[in-house]
């Protein structure tokens, strides 16, 4: 029951997060010029901050549904957070979960930023499933090498550059202002188990030379019991209220 109790708490504390950012970030929303990276991945339901010319994206996706493949499905709740079931992903091997984080950076999205690599990022990766955080922060873009689909505002998913030497890669982020990139939390999260109910939270964020933050998005992916459990949770939840 106190295990319950907590996972609610962790609930409604990122409800009551999501409702102070509100008037900063847009929910459920596209990110421009669309999804470059892969066929067959739709747009929408990404958590957005727009601002001096630089568009940033977070989602939550199911990445392995019963027959262990992906779907446009992103289990959106509108204010930030996303709600997929715990446990290994059906097909898949221990640690994967049924869940995955996409992102989105588009770095002059109105004409009025520049090329990716004009800007320093962090994007911040949660290992604490429980109401804290504990944040694993890298740049996501200059570095020496990632696999990122890269382009512009007129780029589709069967016109995207992905670099394959390191030489390649500084120069799609010099010349192109849109990168994107489909992970998996057990990548990044180490020890991870997908198992385990709670909260993780991501934050993208970018940065001018000055250092002066530009945009930020926030989200976080609550991990959940079976919804046989979860009528329970509701229950309860709904006892402590009454009770107080």
């Amino acid at each position: 029951m106190k295990k319950l109790i907590t996972i609610c708490a962790a609930v409604i504390m990122i409800i009551a997060m999501s409702s102070t950012a509100q008037a900063a970030l847009a929910f459920d929303q596209n990110v421009t010029p669309g999804i470059i990276f892969g066929s067959g991945n739709a747009n929408g339901s990404f958590t957005v901050h727009t601002a001096g010319g630089v568009e940033l994206g977070l989602r939550g996706k199911l990445r392995h549904n019963a027959a262990g493949n992906p779907e446009n499905t992103f289990n959106s709740n509108g204010d930030g957070t996303y709600t997929f079931q715990a446990g290994v992903a059906p097909t898949q091997l221990f640690p994967t979960a049924e869940w995955s984080f996409e992102w989105s950076i588009n770095s002059n999205v109105d004409g009025t930023g520049a090329n990716l690599n004009a800007y320093r990022y962090e994007l911040g990766i949660d290992s604490d499933p429980t109401a804290g955080t504990s944040y694993s922060i890298f740049d996501p873009i200059n570095a020496a090498f990632f696999d990122h689909s890269i382009g512009n505002n007129g780029t589709t998913d069967s016109t995207d550059l992905i670099a394959t030497t390191a030489a390649e890669y500084a120069t799609l982020i010099a010349g192109n202002n849109v990168a994107q990139n489909s992970w998996k939390a057990h990548w990044f999260v180490i020890p991870f188990d997908p198992t385990v109910n709670g909260t993780y939270n991501f934050y993208l964020a970018a940065f001018d030379n000055a250092g002066a933050q530009v945009a930020r998005t926030d989200i976080a992916v609550n991990v959940v019991p079976e919804p046989a459990t979860m009528c329970l949770l509701a229950l309860g939840s709904l006892i402590i209220r009454k009770r107080k």
